[in-house]
């Protein structure tokens, strides 16, 4: 038996969600339906996908991998869908100039250069990755069309206009056996002495910063860094702990080890992943074909305790 994309859509569902009743709810449908789709579609694969648990359900390391693939079939199929509904995007030709920021490179811009590359097949696409302020620079300056860029948080620049693509809270990330896992929500005052590992990239570092200036705390900072991976591969292995945003999060390290994530009972901004460009200047077609793939992506969502991404 082959699976199907409704088994698919079920299963992509119950991990950006968390648990099969929260995928259940926002899918209309019963939990039971949910249940069947699953357990035919690892019947069918020969192996688990999901761990379930009193919280709801955590991928297994093959559920982790099989989840890019069931996203990108079924991304395949929305992109045919929307080539075929038309003609002008498959005739559409031109070059659109891109820039994105470091997180956003990593975590987003791979996902919406395919969909639009599948879209809009004959317009050469040229990117460069940068800091914000230096892409805002190239905007206004003309030399770019669009931007996506992680949103300074409270700020916001006259010159561009934004459209919002994703919002992404923080999470503390631990390893597997962290006695602060027992909770739902934790308090960084509660790893205060606890080393931290910083990802300085997007603002990233400030986050965790203006958390420990407003309770008073200066924890050890173990490592500082621009690369998230370096971050999964310290926190699973001990190292320390690390607050960064949903966007990020991925349940093994490189090497295989476990991280887990949890709610901060602190208030901290999310982070707001949005599309920009000089305000007021006319978009080509190239740079409103993509505006629309960006506005249509699906956003990873994390829920309580062994969230899922």
């Amino acid at each position: 038996m082959a699976f199907s994309l409704r088994q698919l859509q079920y299963f992509v569902a119950v991990a950006e969600n968390g648990s099969v009743s929260s995928a259940a709810h926002i899918l209309s449908i019963s939990q039971s339906t949910v249940t069947e789709a699953l357990r035919e579609l690892e019947l069918d694969l020969g192996f688990k996908l999901l761990e379930r648990h009193a919280r709801g359900a955590d991928l297994t390391l093959k559920g982790h991998h099989f989840l890019r693939h069931a996203r990108k079939i079924l991304g395949d199929v929305a992109d045919a869908r929307r080539a075929l509904s038309g003609s002008e995007a498959a005739t559409l030709e031109g070059r659109l100039a891109l820039g994105v920021t470091p997180l956003v490179a990593g975590y987003v811009f791979s996902d919406l250069l395919a969909r639009f590359r599948r879209a809009f097949p004959g317009v050469a696409v040229e990117a460069v990755e940068d800091a914000g302020d230096y892409l805002e620079h190239l905007l206004v300056g003309g030399e770019l069309d669009v931007a996506v860029m992680v949103l300074p948080p409270g700020r916001r620049s006259a010159a561009l206009q934004t459209e919002p693509v994703q919002v992404s809270p923080y999470r503390v990330w631990m390893p597997l056996g962290h006695p602060a896992l027992a909770e739902d929500k934790v308090s960084l005052r509660d790893l205060a002495a606890e080393p931290h590992v910083l990802l300085t990239i997007d603002e990233i570092a400030e986050a965790s910063e203006i958390v420990w200036r407003r309770l008073g705390i200066r924890p050890p900072v173990a490592f500082r860094t621009r690369s998230v991976e370096a971050v999964r591969s310290l926190v699973a292995t001990g190292a320390g702990v690390a607050v960064l945003p949903d966007l990020t999060y991925r349940p093994w390290s490189l090497e295989g080890d476990k991280i887990e994530a949890r709610q901060l009972a602190e208030e901290l901004p999310a982070i707001e992943v949005a599309t920009a460009w000089r305000r007021g200047s006319p978009l080509s077609p190239a740079a409103t074909g993509f505006l629309s793939i960006a506005g249509t992506r699906q956003p990873v969502r994390l829920r309580h305790g062994g969230a899922i991404a």
